[in-house]
């Protein structure tokens, strides 16, 4: 027997879940399908999601006004996901945009205050010496300036973000369904969604949120142009004595012409484990993952040692004053587009639609992707002139 649905959601991840949270409060009949989070990486042979970490950047303030439109959106509703939940997930502590000055031939800056300005976000541009007076922990290369975003900005834990919109679909009427999908076939009018354990579900339309792993041929009618990037993320522990010193830190981004000088930095953000990390991404390199057992090789691996010594050396800089009582490193994965904004579109069959592709962005703005997706869904379209895209899907 097969459980019947108006919608399925194929992956329980970020985008995945805020869908089935939209769909569930339109008031169709829901499921949402995907596993929970592993205990032991190195020998699950299951799939996995990038959002299994607790601190992820969260602003506005950007160099592209989609994604700025996006985040906007997604932190607007912020309260109301955890209002409904129950869950709390995000730290106001602001966010820096540190980069070259304005002026130069380096212009992210630049696009970062026009994006800023054309959501009315407030957020000043700070030079050299103001950066350095507010910030104390960091210290920055000559001549760079910096965008504080101290309101509507922080960061999230994805963990928990998940959390709140699952329970928030469930409360609304969804399936939850934890599980992980095996394959989604047409069958006449029906899209059949079958599952590892065998159970089998069906709707009228689907969504695949499968993040890296829509790379799979068992889950779309047609593989998308998806360059899913290994990525390895850096961890320092703070210890307990040193906490108070880091009280008003902000997240931060290293923004260089170059990729081996850009990262991404969190403030001290508590793990399971009972202690606080500061951590730090920004590989100097990209590793192309081909193919779906490839992501699933890559998170049971231990990541990459050379990428997390050059991690180790970019926090060193930024922040000379801070002396690690540890540090580990895990891996991770990142999903590019062709045209760097979400795939939100129909997969080569107007019943089996896909959104993915974060671009190293995405886990701020989920709600509002998950949204779209759901509105594609029910309306057929995404009818929304705010946005300057169409997240049309690219094939292979």
């Amino acid at each position: 027997m097969s459980e019947s649905f108006d919608f399925i959601v194929v992956g329980k991840g970020m985008m995945g879940a805020a869908a089935a949270r939209h769909l569930a409060l339109s008031g169709a009949r829901v499921a949402l399908v995907g596993p929970d989070e592993p205990g032991d990486w190195a020998n699950h042979g299951g799939v996995f999601s990038s959002h299994y970490d607790n601190a992820r950047i969260t602003r506005t303030i950007d160099d592209d006004p989609v994604w700025a439109r996006l985040a906007k959106r997604s932190i607007d509703r912020y309260d109301e996901i955890a209002a409904q939940s129950g869950v709390d997930f995000y730290a106001e502590v602001g966010c820096l945009i540190a980069g070259p000055a304005p002026g130069g031939a380096y212009d992210y800056i630049e696009k970062v205050a026009r994006a800023r300005d054309a959501l009315g976000v407030e957020a000043p541009l700070l030079d050299e010496d103001a950066i350095s007076e507010r910030f104390p922990w960091f210290r920055f290369p000559e001549g760079f300036a910096g965008i504080h975003e101290a309101q509507g900005a922080g960061y999230i834990n994805p963990r928990a973000l998940v959390l709140a919109q699952t329970i928030s679909a469930g409360k609304a009427g969804a399936r939850i369904v934890r599980s992980e999908v095996a394959s989604v076939s047409e069958a006449g009018d029906r899209v059949v969604v079958t599952t590892v354990d065998g159970a089998t579900l069906d709707a009228g339309r689907v969504i695949v949120a499968a993040g890296g792993f829509s790379l799979s041929d068992t889950l779309l009618p047609r593989p998308i142009d998806l360059v899913v990037k290994a990525r390895t993320v850096f961890f320092a522990e703070v210890a307990d004595g040193d906490l108070p010193n880091y009280e008003h830190m902000p997240s931060l981004i290293g923004a260089a012409p170059e990729q081996a000088k850009s990262y991404y930095l969190l403030p001290p953000v508590a793990y399971a484990d009972g202690k606080h990390y500061i951590k730090i991404g920004g590989d100097p390199t990209d590793r192309v993952l081909d193919s779906e057992p490839e992501v699933r090789a890559w998170f049971r691996g231990g990541a990459g040692a050379g990428a997390a010594e050059h991690m180790g050396g970019l926090l060193a800089q930024v922040m000379p004053g801070f002396r690690p009582a540890s540090t580990h490193f895990r891996p991770c994965v990142t999903s590019f587009t062709r045209h760097g904004f979400p795939y939100i579109g129909f997969a080569g069959s107007d019943r089996i639609a896909v959104v993915t592709g974060g671009n190293g962005q995405a886990a701020k703005s989920s709600d509002e992707i998950g949204r779209l997706a759901a509105a594609l869904v029910i309306d057929g379209r995404i009818d929304d002139p705010a946005y300057e895209t169409d997240f049309a899907v690219a094939f292979r």
